[in-house]
């Protein structure tokens, strides 16, 4: 390890870092506009200048390694220094020269409060410019309906163009001009892409990008910050939700190195005014055709006089993509006092079996385990559209390995922000990859840590049982499996999914699946149908079924419902979620729910002492109580301990006959997937958006 010396101390420091990196491991701090840590050193604005001794000038920090520093010609260690007059009035000059043309309009600039610059312009800077020079001035750019754009303000750090090259994977960033004409613009004057393109708001040090939806909204002070979980995809990304009074105002990623880094999808970020609009805000009991307003007591006892009419076999239950643990525990205790085996988490239709262990049904080799992985293979899913931020880690390791990361497709075309190749689409090209008889089988074999990937379009489907065992068959023959290395992984869509597993949340003994169910409706063999947060299955199908439907939103579920039970989104509860790696998680309150609803745990907790079957807990203590003991996986939260991979290689064993229809696509509509996203105005802009985008041709203006 290089020994330095930083003001007047010696630190031993790892091969190959930057100057700027060792000063922040001696806990030195050192100004910056262009260096990131996650993006490619640009070496742009100059601000981060430091004399080192026996050089003649101050050299950039971020661009220079530890390892190109030589000792002085006594001997003596090289030597930085940050609070010298060298480095001092290096650093002043850097920001006269910055604010030269810098607009300085602090007080109308949605950055201020968060600026980069002007945090830096306090610390580093000085009292008054020299320069009386009239102020350049920059045509603003459309980046879509998510960015504000003021690029007077901008300073050229490149962040927003290094993010949207390196990490996003598409080029649509990029500057034009030289000097006091270079600019940073899109080329051809459209929207960004991307699922990822509004992190740019969060890179930006100035207030050139902004955030168009929250604009002149609130200010950073008046805003009561919650750390929290995502529940738009099954990632799991940190994020902090910020509120005012009983509003979200905006979301933004929280760093977590383990799951998204310090990125956040387009969805998760811009979702919040969504959690506005359509709320379930009160108790609804259908009469003579027609939903109508009643209080809490009423909307249990019209249940209870219609359970009273129906034996609990003819009862059932399907909980939806964003239900949390907590209330999926209660409906699951409830409907086994009623004596009814007929509850299934799978609304897609996935053929998953928690009875054969864990590691069947989890990202295995964990999201930080991808960086690892040196061979891919997926299976019937996208994950640029379904998980944008682990698709973002993918692309990642395609970088280190310098574009050697054989990526292998079975399945419908999807649009990757990395190279791949298309084995196939559907269940016979797996079979070939599993029997060896495909190219890309001897790829998977020689690689040392080999991932195969399937997604909900494999698995959701009648002989989704059957793909899932030639799956497992591939991990195992092609050597995916190993001592610390599992390379069976799932990736899910729903937040709910992995939870819903872990609890058993699926049919007993006899019990109907989510299709069966929605059938049994249909034909009357089915009597009430409980449906907690479920939309995305098909209402039209349920006949003359009595249904319960407990949401936050009035979507197609509350729209056929008999009850409607008004509960808590994801940002109004405490709650528990695992996601996809099968990491436990949990929401926190932020805002209260609106008017008369709920939460969700509580309203089942009532209702089933309404019914004459309590739960058995009061409180959410004795309820996770409850849960823990049933599933205590769900109690070790933010960790993530290994499943054991022996379900996998009985998995393989099975007899396999898939049939021979394509994979499709798992999400119709990325934007617009479940009722959150359906009651989002921009959600909504942003769907017409790429729809208008895919129709245009490269002759349209």
């Amino acid at each position: 390890m290089p020994k330095i010396i930083i003001d007047d101390i010696e630190y031993d420091v790892p091969d190959g870092i930057t100057l700027i990196q060792a000063c922040e491991l001696a806990g030195v701090e050192i100004p910056r506009f262009c260096f990131h840590e996650r993006l490619s050193i640009a070496g742009n604005c100059r601000m981060c200048l430091v004399e080192v001794v026996g050089m003649p000038k101050p050299v950039a920090s971020c661009a220079m390694s530890v390892n190109d520093l030589r000792p002085g010609r006594d001997g003596t260690l090289p030597t930085i220094n940050t609070k010298s007059e060298t480095t001092r009035r290096a650093q002043e000059g850097t920001l006269e020269f910055l604010l030269v043309n810098h607009p300085l309009d602090c007080p109308i600039c949605d950055q201020g409060g968060e600026c980069d610059l002007q945090d830096q312009a306090m610390a580093y800077g000085f009292d008054e410019g020299r320069f009386k020079d009239n102020k350049r001035a920059v045509e603003d750019k459309y980046l879509g309906p998510l960015i504000k754009t003021s690029m007077t303000r901008c300073i050229h750090c490149t962040r927003c163009v290094r993010f949207m090259t390196e990490v996003a994977g598409v080029q649509e960033l990029g500057a034009i001009g030289r000097g006091e004409d270079m600019e940073i613009t899109t080329y051809l004057e459209r929207g960004l892409h991307s699922n990822l393109s509004a992190n740019v708001v969060d890179l930006c040090p100035v207030g050139a990008l902004t955030s168009k939806p929250y604009a002149f909204q609130a200010r950073p002070w008046e805003l009561t910050k919650t750390q929290s979980i995502d529940v738009m995809d099954a990632v799991g990304s940190s994020i902090r939700v910020d509120s005012r009074g009983k509003e979200v105002m905006r979301i933004l990623p929280r760093i977590n190195d383990a799951v998204n880094e310090e990125w956040l999808s387009d969805k998760a970020r811009y979702i919040w005014d969504g959690l506005r609009t359509q709320r379930l805000d009160r108790p609804y009991v259908r009469k003579d055709g027609k939903l109508t307003p009643c209080g809490w007591d009423d909307a249990f006892a019209a249940i209870a006089d219609r359970m009273k009419t129906s034996a609990g076999a003819k009862f059932g239950a399907i909980a939806g993509d964003l239900a949390a643990a907590e209330e999926m525990f209660a409906l699951k205790e409830l409907s086994e006092r009623l004596g009814s085996p007929n509850i299934d988490c799978r609304q897609a239709g996935a053929k998953f079996n928690p009875a054969l262990g864990r590691a069947t049904y989890v990202f295995n080799t964990s999201i930080a385990g991808i960086e690892d992985a040196d061979a891919l293979l997926l299976v019937g899913c996208d994950p640029q559209i379904e998980a944008p931020v682990l698709n973002a880690r993918i692309r990642k390791r395609w970088k280190q390995l310098e574009g050697h990361f054989p990526v292998g497709v079975i399945g419908a075309d999807v649009d990757l922000t990395y190279p791949y190749v298309k084995l196939g689409a559907g269940p016979e090209t797996l079979a070939e990859v599993a029997s060896g008889k495909n190219d890309f089988a001897k790829i998977l074999k020689d690689a040392k840590k080999p991932m195969v990937v399937l997604g909900q379009a494999a698995f959701a489907r009648p002989d989704g049982y059957e793909i899932l065992a030639v799956g497992a068959r591939i991990v195992t023959e092609r050597g995916a499996i190993d001592e610390g290395w599992n390379g069976f992984n799932v990736l899910h869509t729903a937040a709910a999914r992995v939870a819903g597993l872990d609890l058993g949340f699926v049919p007993g003994e006899k019990g109907l699946d989510t299709g069966r169910m929605i059938k049994a409706a249909g034909t009357g063999e089915l009597d009430v149908l409980y449906l907690l947060g479920a939309d995305e299955i098909d209402i039209p199908a349920l006949g003359d079924a009595f249904v319960i439907y407990q949401g936050s939103h009035g979507d197609k579920g509350a729209h056929r419902a008999d009850v409607i039970l008004p509960g808590a989104a994801y940002t109004e509860k405490d709650g528990t979620y695992v996601n996809t790696e099968g990491r436990a998680q949990m929401t926190a309150r932020a805002i209260f729910p609106p008017g008369e609803a709920r939460e969700d745990w509580t309203i089942l907790r009532d209702l089933a002492k309404a019914l004459g079957k309590p739960l058995g807990f009061e409180t959410l203590r004795e309820l996770r109580a409850k849960m823990y003991a049933a599933a205590p996986q769900l109690a070790r939260l933010d960790t993530l301990e290994p499943a054991d991979a022996g379900p996998i290689v009985e998995l393989a064993r099975h007899t396999i006959a898939p049939g021979d229809s394509p994979f499709g696509l798992s999400i119709a509509d990325y934007y617009l997937s479940n009722p959150i996203a359906r009651a989002s105005a921009i959600m909504a802009s942003l769907s017409a958006t790429h729809a208008d985008e895919e129709k245009a041709t490269g002759t349209d203006g």
